[in-house]
Formats: structure tokens, C-alpha cells, sequence
């Protein structure tokens, strides 16, 4: 094992371009500076893309939990009935924001490993029609489950007059957002998964509608007040001090994703996803989510006969490569493998090889390459396609 060598496939951070690393590296400009102004110009439009949206995407300094305080402080009025579909760990971060600001709090606890039903979302809403915002999770880093949001968004928005906020920190840049077309009100990411940026950073759009609630909100707030990043966008600018060197990084991270095509990105996603599945099905190892609500970022693995800590802690030690626990109660239980930006079919192969050697070393009965072959065959039917 290379000391320098570190082989990092957990579901964020995620490993950085190196051309991204040299754009961090530029000399540092001021951030009220003619240059910084320009820079906000070249990476603004690019980033209405990643979201879907015709809308401002505001970046603000700050993680990905900032962005959703910042979302349910901005959506929410004081004391407002307020919906939280709880579908693994990162739902349950929204839940816990939502009574920190003493909203009315109503949740929906989905089973781990399963996706959001609608229909029970529906039916839900249609029975408590007091409640003003929805918040859901996309990709739920947790448990490897892409939740549908399309048909959420739909659903929400023929049963209520409820907005939509959601949740896309571990999977936008990575996966389809089209947050107009689909009628999220709220989309909220960060910079270290899909986007291939150090941590610091985060990103969120809302929708006409939603603007119109977040203007007239009494809910007191400063950094993370929506409206003063609005205004100060109309004067291609920031309030506060930006993250300039992740602003830099960003700007490259926009152009790779450009030059490889936003529907490519995608692809590349999709790819890896069923690579990593593949072998996991042709090595009789269970995963924790169905081929339907499996994510193209993340995928979770539920082993029934070995140690999941134990076959972490080999491949670390072996070859220096770094999986994801489980959270919360499933801690101990599943691993998770991060496939998401800066990531590619070889890396997937490369990771599923060291994982066979591992299961071999905590004595786990294989066929060695047969997870490999697995996943190969895969990306060789994506080639014919």
C-alpha cells in the first residue's frame, strides 16, 4: 500500500478533479473586486442548468445542513403544520430543523431501504390540509434509495397547496433535477458529493411560488436569510464573504460537467450504479434497496453473513480504501460505496476487485472475479447499446 494512496468511495466528501485542485490553487481576489463579479457571471448560468431551473441558483458558504436550515427557515412561517417524509437519516435531520424552529411537525417514517410512496403522501395531505411545506430527501445518502420526486412533486401539488422542498445534497450534479419542469419548490445541494468540491459550499433555488412565501416570512433570520441573497444576486454579488478558492473549483467542476454533457453525467451515474449492483447480485451479497429505488450515487449493501465493520476495516487496511457505515440503527449492520463525481467505471471495477480480495481476508466464501465479471459485463452491454 502507497502511504500517499487513498482510494475514497464513500458517499462524500468524494475525491477531487485534479483540475479542479489546481483551479482551487489561483491566487486569491477580493471578493467585492470587479474579478469576483465576473467570476459570479461565468458560474451562475451554468449552474441553472445542474437544477433545472430558470430560476437564481444562490451558492452560499456554508454545508449542506446550512442549506437545509436556510430551506425550512425561509419556507416556513412561524408555527406553521409542516410535513417531513422520514425515509432514513437525513430526513430525520430535516425533522430535527423543523422542531428547532418549533414548526408543527408532521412525519411520515418511510422503512429503510425503501422509497417514498406518493400515494400515502396523498392521502396524508388530503387529511391535514393545514400543512404549508412538504420536505423530502432525493437521494437518501443513508440508504442508497433515489426517492421519486417527479411524481412526489405532482402528487403534492394536486393534493395541496403546499410547497415542495427538497433535499438533493448526494445526488445533484449526478442526477436529473429538472426542478421547473418537475414543480420542486426548494432544491437544495452541496458541494462535496456530485460536485466534486471540497466541503463549504452549498446551493439552493427556489421557485416563484416559493418566493412569494419566503418575501412575506416573518421568520426571523440574517446569514441564512434568503431574501438579502436575492438582492444582492441582482447586483451580481454576494452579502457576505464568499468561499472564493471553492468558487474557483466550481467554475471548473461547471465546465467538465459542459464538456461531458449534463445527460452523459447522467449516464455515467446510471452506469456505475448497475456496475456496482451487478456484482454484489452475481456474488449472492444482498443490497439494501430494489433495482427500482436503487441511486446512481450510492449504493447500500446489506450482508446477512459477514461483518460489514469487518470487511471495511480490512480493504482500509489492505489497500487504504474507505467505505461508509451504516447510520442510526442500521450502524454496523450495511456498508455503503460512493460512486459519484469525480468516479468512473474503472474506479467501480477497481473497487469491487479490492472488496472480492477483502471478503476472501474475513473469510466470506467467493469465487474471486465473479463480482468483477459481473460488473464488466455490464458496462460492455452499455457499449453495444
Amino acid at each position: 500500500m502507497l502511504k500517499d494512496q487513498h482510494i475514497l468511495r464513500i458517499p462524500g466528501p468524494s475525491p477531487i478533479p485534479p483540475s479542479v485542485g489546481r483551479a482551487m490553487n489561483q491566487t486569491m481576489i477580493g471578493h467585492r473586486g470587479k474579478e469576483t463579479k465576473e467570476l459570479l457571471e461565468r458560474i451562475l448560468p451554468k449552474l441553472k442548468s445542474v437544477f433545472g431551473t430558470k430560476q437564481d441558483v444562490i451558492p452560499v458558504a456554508g454545508s449542506g445542513t446550512a442549506g437545509l436550515e436556510m430551506a425550512v427557515s425561509n419556507a416556513a412561517h412561524p408555527g406553521d403544520d409542516v410535513l417531513v417524509i422520514v425515509s432514513g437519516a437525513f430526513g430525520d435531520r430535516f425533522a430535527k430543523i423543523c422542531q428547532a424552529f418549533q414548526l408543527k411537525l408532521h412525519r411520515i417514517d418511510v422503512e429503510w431501504g425503501e422509497a417514498i410512496n406518493p400515494q400515502t403522501v396523498q392521502e396524508y395531505l388530503q387529511e391535514h390540509p393545514e400543512i404549508k411545506v412538504v420536505f423530502a430527501t432525493y437521494c437518501e445518502t443513508s440508504t442508497g434509495v433515489l426517492n421519486p420526486i417527479e411524481n412526489l412533486a405532482k402528487t403534492v401539488h394536486e393534493s395541496s397547496d403546499a410547497l415542495l422542498v427538497v433535499d438533493g445534497v448526494s445526488c445533484l450534479g449526478g442526477v436529473e433535477a429538472s426542478m421547473d419542469e418537475w414543480g420542486v419548490d426548494i432544491y437544495v445541494t452541496g458541494s462535496q458529493k456530485a460536485f466534486m468540491l471540497p466541503a463549504g459550499l452549498m446551493f439552493i433555488a427556489a421557485s416563484e411560488r416559493a418566493w412569494k412565501v419566503i418575501e412575506e416570512n416573518p421568520q426571523p433570520r440574517f446569514y441564512l436569510d434568503m431574501r438579502v441573497y436575492r438582492k444582492n444576486l441582482e447586483k451580481v454579488s454576494t452579502p457576505y464573504t464568499p468561499a472564493l478558492s471553492l468558487l474557483f473549483g466550481l467554475e471548473q467542476v461547471l465546465t467538465l460537467m459542459e464538456e461531458e454533457g449534463l445527460e452523459n453525467v447522467y449516464q455515467r451515474h446510471i452506469l456505475m450504479r448497475d456496475m456496482t449492483r451487478a456484482a454484489f447480485k452475481a456474488l449472492d451479497i444482498p443490497l439494501l434497496t430494489t433495482d427500482e429505488d436503487a441511486s446512481p450515487t450510492v449504493t447500500a449493501v446489506h450482508p446477512a453473513d459477514f461483518d460489514a465493520e469487518a470487511l471495511r476495516s480490512v480493504v482500509k487496511a489492505q489497500f487504504n480504501l474507505t467505505l461508509a457505515g451504516g447510520q442510526q440503527h442500521m450502524k454496523g449492520s450495511i456498508f455503503r460505496i460512493g460512486h459519484m463525481g469525480y468516479c468512473s467505471p474503472a474506479d467501480v471495477l477497481q473497487t469491487i476487485s479490492l472488496l472480492e480480495i477483502g471478503l476472501m481476508k474475513i473469510g466470506k466464501d467467493i469465487q474471486l472475479g465473479k463480482g468483477v465479471q459481473a460488473a464488466q459485463e455490464i458496462y460492455l452491454q452499455q457499449e453495444e447499446k
